[in-house]
């Protein structure tokens, strides 16, 4: 018997695969916990999902309450509630949107610029730090498989 790409069930395919699934998770795991006191830095009151949430804020704001609910897969309630949180610790505001008038933008206070910025230098320092034995193009080369892996998984938009 033999799996889809004509090798062995178990073969080294196989563990390879089980090997990048070990690894994926642990990576999960240790992000999800990453992203919790991140979030913490930022505002001791901050939900660990809201840190991503600050992320995309600053690559593309101001953005859509729908289209950030679209680009993290929630539904609207989920995104206002969670902007409504961030808006109450003064880490984001809301302004209409020009070309819609019955909609509205959302962007980073300077309050919430100041404080994610901060913490997003001093991530950036520890990942040099953890870093630093690495070779330049052994960095490029783990953007470009994760880039690729997501592209994979998650479509363009990262959703």
């Amino acid at each position: 018997m033999t799996g889809a790409n004509g090798e062995p069930p178990g073969g080294e395919r196989d563990g390879a695969t089980q090997a990048l699934e070990r690894e994926l998770s642990v990576l999960f795991r240790r992000a999800r916990a990453a992203s919790g006191e991140l979030a913490r830095a930022v505002h001791p009151e901050l939900e660990p999902a809201a840190y991503g949430l600050l992320v995309r804020l600053e690559e593309v704001e101001p953005e859509r309450a729908t289209d950030l609910a679209s680009y993290f897969g929630v539904g609207k309630a989920t995104m206002s509630r969670q902007l409504r949180g961030l808006e109450e610790l003064g880490l984001v505001a809301r302004e209409p949107d020009p070309a819609d008038g019955r909609a509205w933008l959302v962007r980073l206070t300077d309050e919430g610029r100041a404080r994610f910025s901060r913490v997003r230098t001093a991530r950036r320092e520890r990942y040099l730090r953890q870093l630093a034995a690495w070779d330049q193009s052994e960095i490029a080369e783990l953007s470009r498989l994760l880039h690729g892996l997501n592209e994979l998984q998650f479509g363009e938009n990262g959703t």
